[in-house]
């Protein structure tokens, strides 16, 4: 049963990726930029729900929703002041403004609400009224599954047919895809490119909000550092997948979720980290557009 708990640990922990990632490739697929702010998005979903349980009293859930409309005007925000000024600039220049973006939240952060951990009350608490793991139970007790990981690999499933869903039988959907393919053309057709991209950051920005409050439930500690880490293991999930690619967005984050785990489990917890990116190394040399990517040829 061990190997098991490990695969359902690498799959709750790739469904949390898979949610980032599709924020990472939703923005490049569309604007043609990496949001490298995006990570520290998540540190700030965080930090709303915590202020929205702490000090306004709501329950986990309202919480969240609270957190995702914050987060989602945050996106906008940040779009409209920081991105689109830059829309005809080099990719360098748009590259050293999302780091740049990065830096003031986090420190934002660290000014607002200090460095020390914040004790986070998960979305579903961890242990139930007796003291044991609030978890479903399999095979006589032998393999326990907590509902958060349920909860979070539901939340995956349920994210990406609505994502897919949106984007391919809705009007702002295709709009979306329109841009994604040829901006120039899309503005022919009379769609707004701008209000396009604003859309596409803030729904980015909303499931951001969703991955910190699930990444502050699965470790109950928040700091102003949360969404450094698991922002680049999803950004690296995007890549793996293949970036622009909603399918590839989950695939890839499972498939980083899985290997993470089995790492830690089977080789050293130390070089979890030095396995995964040395699995996406391989990957991108075989192909370079990542599993699901589609090889792009530019016409000279």
């Amino acid at each position: 049963m061990g190997f098991l708990s490990y695969l359902i640990s690498g799959i709750s922990l790739g469904s949390v990726y898979a949610i980032i990632a599709l924020g990472y490739t939703m923005v490049y697929g569309i604007a043609k930029m990496l949001n490298f702010a995006h990570g520290d998005v998540i540190m700030i979903g965080g930090y709303i729900s915590f202020c929205g349980m702490m000090y306004l009293g709501v329950n986990g859930w309202l919480a969240l929703a609270l957190a995702m409309v914050v987060c989602t005007i945050l996106g906008i925000l940040i779009e409209g002041l920081a991105y689109r000024p830059l829309r005809q600039a080099a990719s360098l220049a748009v590259l050293i403004t999302a780091i740049g973006v990065s830096y003031f939240l986090q420190n934002s952060a660290l000014l607002i609400f200090g460095a020390t951990p914040k004790v986070y009350q998960p979305l579903i608490p961890l242990m139930n009224a007796a003291g044991e793991p609030n978890a479903l139970k399999l095979f006589g007790g032998q393999l326990s599954i907590s509902y958060i990981s349920l909860f979070t690999m539901l939340t995956c499933i349920v994210i990406m047919i609505a994502l897919t869903w949106f984007t391919g039988h809705t009007k702002l959907g295709k709009a979306m895809r329109a841009c994604s393919e040829d901006k120039d053309a899309a503005r022919l057709m009379g769609i707004s490119v701008d209000k396009t991209i604003s859309l596409t950051f803030a729904i980015g920005s909303a499931l951001a909000a969703v991955a910190g409050v699930l990444l502050c439930s699965f470790n109950p500690t928040l700091m102003p550092t949360t969404g450094s880490m698991p922002g680049i293991r999803a950004f690296t999930a995007a890549v793996f997948g293949g970036i622009g690619s909603i399918p590839g967005a989950l695939l890839g984050g499972l498939l980083i979720g899985i290997i993470e785990a089995m790492a830690k489990a089977y080789i050293s917890t130390q070089l979890a980290n030095s396995v995964v990116f040395a699995v996406l190394i391989i990957v991108l040399l075989v192909r370079p557009a990542g599993l699901l990517g589609k090889r792009m040829t530019e016409k000279v």
